[in-house]
Order: C-alpha cells, then sequence, then structure tokens
C-alpha cells in the first residue's frame, strides 16, 4: 500500500472529521481499498485526538466496545471542546454491535461528550443491516470504492497495460516484478475475503463460483451451465444468493439482463463480472505476456475493466449496470438512472468490430446516450481516468 498517495477521496473523510459531533460515521467498502489507511490519513491532517482499534482476527465482545468507547471518551475530556474521534474496524463483526453502539452514544449525546464515532466495514450487507436495524437516523455511510486506473496510474506510475492485467489492489503493486509472488498474494487476499467477510452454508461451493465466475469474467453464463460445473449447486436460486455476497463483498458480480422496464430479469442467465482484473488473472493460467499476445483474453480484461469501473464508480448512486442480448445481437452494458438509459458498448471486445446489437437496441429502447468505448469511440484509457457520471452527464 502506498502510505503517502491520497485518494481524492481522503477531502471528503477529512470533512466529515471536522464537523461537529452529529452523526456516526460508516465508511464501508471492499477489503484491501485502504479504508484505514484513509482513516489514518483523515485523522492526521484533521489533527484530531483519537483511538483507532480493530476487530479483525480477534475473538471481541461487547465489553470491548464498551473498553474502546471508555478510552475514546477520555480522549474527548482531556481535548475539550475539540473532542476526539474513536475509530472501529470491522466492529460489524462482534455480536450485539448495534445494540452496544446505541447506547454508548446515546449516553454521550445525553452528557454533551464530544466524541465523534467512525465505523469502517468490508461488509456492506451485515453493516448497513445492523445501521438501519438499531441506528437509524443516527448514521451516515460514505462508500469507499476500489481503487481506480487513475489513481493507480497516479500512485504507481502504472501504463493502461498493468492496469488491465494486474487491477485495481495496491497492496499487490509492491510484488508485480515477481508475477508468482504477486499471484500467491493476491490468491491469499481473495481467501481472506471468502472466509472472513461471506458466511454462506456451503463455502466450497462458494469457492468454486468464486473462481468460475473469473474465469468468465464478461461472459453471459446461464445457471444451468454453471450448475453443470459446480458440485452441490443446489439449484439457480442458491447460485443467485451465493452471487449476490459475492458481490456485496467487492468481489464478484452477476449483471441480470435489461429488461426494457422494472428492475431486471432474475430469471435471466447473467453477465459474469469480476469486480478487479486483479481476481480473474491471479488464479488463471496466463503470464502478463501472454495475456496481451492473446487477443480474446485480453478484450475480455478489457470489457472487464470497463464493467467494474462502470459497477464500482456507480454504486450507491442510485444507478444500476444491465447487459442486454436479444437473438445474437448484445449490448455489453447498459445503465438506468436519473439522467435516463444509458448503452454502452466496447468496441474491442467483439472480433469484428460490430455495432449491430448497440443499434437494435435503439431501435426499440431509445436510450439517452449511446457510448462506445475504444477504437471507434471514447479512448479506452480516457474513459478509464473519468468518473464514469462524466459519461452520463454527456
Amino acid at each position: 500500500m502506498n502510505a503517502t498517495f491520497e485518494r481524492p477521496l481522503l477531502q471528503a473523510v477529512t470533512g466529515l472529521l471536522a464537523q461537529p459531533r452529529k452523526s456516526i460515521h460508516a465508511l464501508i467498502g471492499p477489503r484491501w481499498v485502504g479504508k484505514s489507511t484513509l482513516i489514518v490519513q483523515a485523522l492526521k491532517a484533521a489533527k484530531a485526538a483519537s483511538d483507532y482499534a480493530s476487530v479483525d482476527g480477534y475473538d471481541r465482545d461487547a465489553a470491548w466496545i464498551a473498553r474502546e468507547w471508555e478510552i475514546g471518551r477520555n480522549r474527548a475530556k482531556a481535548a475539550g471542546r475539540a473532542g476526539a474521534v474513536l475509530v472501529l474496524d470491522e466492529v460489524q463483526k462482534v455480536p450485539g454491535w448495534p445494540e452496544t453502539i446505541k447506547r454508548l452514544w446515546d449516553e454521550d449525546s445525553a452528557a454533551g461528550t464530544a466524541l465523534r464515532f467512525v465505523m469502517l466495514s468490508s461488509e456492506p450487507a451485515l453493516a448497513l443491516q445492523g445501521l438501519n436495524a438499531s441506528l437509524a437516523g443516527r448514521f451516515e455511510v460514505l462508500g469507499v470504492p476500489p481503487w481506480s486506473y487513475a489513481e493507480m496510474k497516479a500512485a504507481f506510475g502504472w501504463g493502461l497495460e498493468q492496469f488491465l492485467y494486474f487491477g485495481a489492489y495496491p497492496a499487490g503493486a509492491q510484488f508485480i516484478a515477481k508475477e508468482e509472488h504477486w499471484r500467491g498474494y493476491m490468491l491469499d487476499l481473495a481467501e481472506t475475503t471468502l472466509s472472513r467477510d461471506i458466511h454462506m452454508e456451503k463455502p466450497a461451493l462458494l469457492r468454486q463460483l468464486f473462481r468460475l465466475g473469473c474465469d468468465n469474467s464478461a461472459r453471459v453464463l446461464s445457471y444451468r451451465k454453471m450448475l453443470d460445473q459446480l458440485q452441490h449447486a443446489g439449484n439457480p436460486v442458491t447460485l443467485a444468493g451465493y452471487l449476490q455476497s459475492l458481490s456485496n463483498a467487492g468481489l464478484l458480480a452477476g449483471l441480470q439482463k435489461y429488461p426494457g422496464g422494472g428492475s431486471g430479469q432474475r430469471g435471466s442467465s447473467p453477465k459474469l463480472l469480476a469486480l478487479n482484473n486483479a481476481l480473474i488473472t491471479s488464479g488463471g493460467k496466463h503470464s502478463f505476456a501472454a495475456a496481451q499476445a492473446d487477443k480474446g483474453f485480453w478484450g475480455r480484461l478489457v470489457e472487464s475493466a470497463v464493467g467494474a469501473q462502470l459497477v464500482n464508480g456507480l454504486a450507491g448512486t442510485g444507478c444500476e449496470v444491465f447487459y442486454w442480448r436479444e437473438l445474437g445481437r448484445d449490448v455489453d452494458f447498459v445503465i438506468k438512472g436519473e439522467g435516463g438509459l444509458t448503452a454502452v458498448e466496447v468496441s474491442s471486445s467483439r472480433g469484428d468490430g460490430s455495432l449491430s446489437g448497440l443499434e437494435r437496441f435503439s431501435e426499440e429502447f431509445h436510450p439517452q446516450r449511446k457510448l462506445i468505448v475504444g477504437e471507434q469511440g471514447i479512448p479506452l484509457e480516457e474513459f478509464l481516468c473519468a468518473s464514469p457520471e462524466k459519461w452520463l452527464r454527456s
């Protein structure tokens, strides 16, 4: 991790810490995107008295939260009117955490204690469930997305080809000179997320589905085909639930087919999409050089990077990302949001450069915007360097 690089998000986090105590702040995002580094940098920039503690890897209970909270209270009293900040990392893993935090927060509100509280979480579903159940009206969420190409370029001097192959985990950047070392590090990272952040009845199935999805990223795969390749998979409903859990953890999404209305065709074959290209390449057979030489594989990396940019970058905005396919014609990504409908075609993902799917989709659904990413349209590097919201406003 490049601890000296400051993500653009740092300004927003520092701004939160500078506000008077009024809400619990939850910084939520996948593992290894630098949430801890971000909050440490923000605390330093805000020059705030603070206490930081992590749950990860330890058996914690509600009494531990209370002890850490008391440390925070003491720091707040010593700091006077400036108060202090208490940061608890992965607190959602502690049984009964929402009720405990509600009690302590309300005690401080009644006593006028100037202790601001920040929680970091890599389990968005679990964190939000607890916050909404017991802390409604008391919290604000700030999403911490995976690193973008622009950030990896600025922090590590990467070129486009490096980003497409090695992905966007800053902690792994130091290992790319030795590919096998990098692969092992990335595989360990993925396993940590699978074992600590996703709790399913069939962990072996979860790992099989994860690997199958990464190996088939940017491809539409029917549930029947997935069931044929997975052991003890159950039924499509089971697989859909496991895919959703992988998506919540920031690993693998299963995009639904755009239905022309509603929120997606849940029974349709999903388009599998790794949310970081490192998850594809670290577990695959292609070296960096071999990947660049394989036109088909490199095209899937390009399409996966564009898809991940859209899904990661639009999280929390109210936009939904789909794909579309009908009678052999398709559109790589369809975005539905307040600004209308946007169709996105990645030109390098087609061997013949055909855009007939985009034309057919336009005739039927009349999107507000049609974007071609690649040689025939927006240069890939330009697209990946900008926020997806920029293209939805154009």
